[in-house]
């Protein structure tokens, strides 16, 4: 128990260059407290103390702003960076090495039953503000930018931005043709400007052939 602890303090320690001291991370860093909290309420729910096991719950989102359900299930050295608004589902499962940002949603896409929450691989650092909604896998080593919606399965390696999410990078390699497909407003509204603009002046070239021949018939 202590073993893991240590290595939770570590891991703020390796992520965060803010950290100076043990003391300031044990008494300050609500991710921490979120995490020995959940702990805590997992093992109660493993023995199907559901309604204690709420209760600690509770009390911790109360506290560090950070909704981890029960039923989690968590691996070691998750580093949870502010935190504020991180919600974490009942079925999600989360591996070695993660790193969340704030207002991340690990949740589920709509009522179904059983499985329904994102299964997180080892070493994937997740930007503040994502959702990643449903019942697929996030693999290893993979990069989810801030403020993106991911919908379906990631492969291992792989970056993924946007509203729904792309994958733009994998395996350190840049893919072009995805990244062109990512939505842009401000591209969107430039090219209907240019289609608008290119149809004007094709109707005005074709007033100006007209003008010659209506003054001829006159």
């Amino acid at each position: 128990m202590f073993k893991r602890m240590k290595s939770d303090i570590q891991a703020v320690f390796e992520n965060d260059p803010a950290a100076r001291s043990w003391f300031e991370v044990v008494f300050t860093y609500s991710g921490l407290h979120a995490i020995w909290s959940h702990r805590i309420a997992h093992a109660l729910f493993r023995r199907r103390w559901f309604t204690p096991a709420r209760i600690v719950s509770q009390v911790s989102r109360f506290f560090t702003g950070i909704e981890i359900h029960p039923g989690a299930r968590i691996g070691n050295r998750l580093f949870i960076d502010h935190g504020m608004g991180v919600v974490i589902g009942e079925t999600c499962e989360i591996g070695d090495d993660v790193v969340i940002y704030q207002g991340v949603t690990l949740g589920g896409s709509g009522k179904e039953k059983g499985k329904r929450h994102p299964t997180i691989g080892n070493n994937v650092v997740i930007g503040s503000g994502a959702k990643i909604l449903g019942s697929f896998k996030v693999g290893d080593q993979c990069n989810i930018g801030a403020n993106s919606v991911v919908l379906k399965e990631v492969p291992p390696g792989s970056t993924v931005v946007g509203i729904p999410g792309k994958v733009v990078r994998q395996g350190g390699k840049r893919l072009d043709r995805l990244s062109h497909e990512l939505p842009d407003p401000v591209v969107d509204m430039m090219r209907s400007l240019h289609e608008e603009i290119a149809r004007l002046q094709e109707e005005i070239k074709d007033l100006k052939q007209r003008l010659p021949e209506e003054q001829m018939s006159e």
